[in-house]
């Protein structure tokens, strides 16, 4: 079972459709079910609106779905996670974790600072609202990748930290609920941008500690601009639906999307392709992954 979990903060690109396309091509090439999830919980960035134009998106494109979620209705499960997990209240801000990591490493050497536990002592100020922060244990998680068959590996006290589960705001955060809802639904396959890689150990560290099955996952290109750029809503991407209301035929769409993919199965494919075209490419492409989906 597979998934494309869209976010629904604006209209979406062409570069959410063509992971759009490639999840349902995926899902559908194994015989598989193909869920549609909107990761709405950051409800201060969601707009109305986007959840229909995502769905009619789709659909012009002819990507179905099995079954919807939508996470802003799912908190309970959330809660019951968390409940499971050792964790600590975390009064830090921003600054203060920039501050402390700084003081105790000099300049950070990650993408991302790595907090250094301050709070696991005590609050840094129990007046404040508290985020809950996960105790994360003291080893190294090491995924492998199914499509590419690259290995990752990192220390969750050096590479990670103890990172927060929900926060001070109430907002529950997007590994822990991806990581929930993946299980919970029963997804086997994770196709999603490259861009995620380097948050999979983390999630597969919270499945572990929570006892459910880590899926197969796949990250493909993210699509770029002219200039080498990704393709991002607040980049001012072109949506897919001025496409769609301007007239443009869907499968002259689709055709482009499946020509900006790097592999050599996808170059050649006519100029108007239906999505179930496609499917014997993807399985050719999945016939010579290093790692066999099953």
């Amino acid at each position: 079972m597979g998934r494309f979990a869209p976010s629904p903060t604006g209209a979406m690109h062409l570069g959410n459709a063509r992971t759009a396309l490639l999840a349902w091509l995926h899902s559908r090439a194994l015989g598989g079910r193909h869920l549609l999830r909107f990761e709405d919980l950051d409800v201060g960035r969601v707009r109305p609106w986007a959840y229909d134009v995502t769905r009619r998106d789709l659909e012009w494109l002819g990507l179905d779905w099995d079954q919807e979620y939508i996470q802003k209705e799912r908190q309970g499960l959330y809660v019951r996670a968390v409940s499971r997990l050792p964790t600590y209240p975390c009064t830090c801000t921003r600054k203060e974790v920039l501050a402390a990591v700084q003081a105790s490493a000099g300049a950070p050497h990650h993408a991302e600072a790595v907090y250094p536990g301050t709070c696991r002592a005590g609050q840094a100020d129990p007046a404040r609202p508290a985020a809950t922060r996960w105790a994360a244990p003291a080893e190294t998680v090491c995924v492998t990748d199914t499509l590419t068959g690259e290995t990752l590996c990192q220390s969750l006290p050096a590479d990670v930290g103890d990172f927060v589960l929900r926060r001070n705001d109430g907002v529950y955060a997007y590994h822990l609920a991806v990581v929930v809802d993946d299980a919970e639904s029963g997804v086997t396959d994770v196709l999603r941008g490259a861009d995620l890689w380097t948050a999979t150990p983390r999630q597969v560290a919270l499945q572990r500690a929570l006892g459910v099955p880590t899926p197969c996952y796949l990250h493909v290109p993210l699509m770029t601009d002219y200039r080498g750029e990704r393709l991002a809503k607040r980049g001012g991407a072109p949506p897919v639906q001025a496409l769609r209301e301007g007239g443009q035929a869907p499968e002259r769409v689709l055709s482009a999307l499946a020509r900006s993919l790097p592999w050599p199965e996808f170059q050649a494919v006519p100029d108007e392709v239906r999505a179930p075209d496609l499917l014997p490419l993807w399985r050719a492409l999945l016939d010579r992954a290093p790692v066999r989906p099953t």
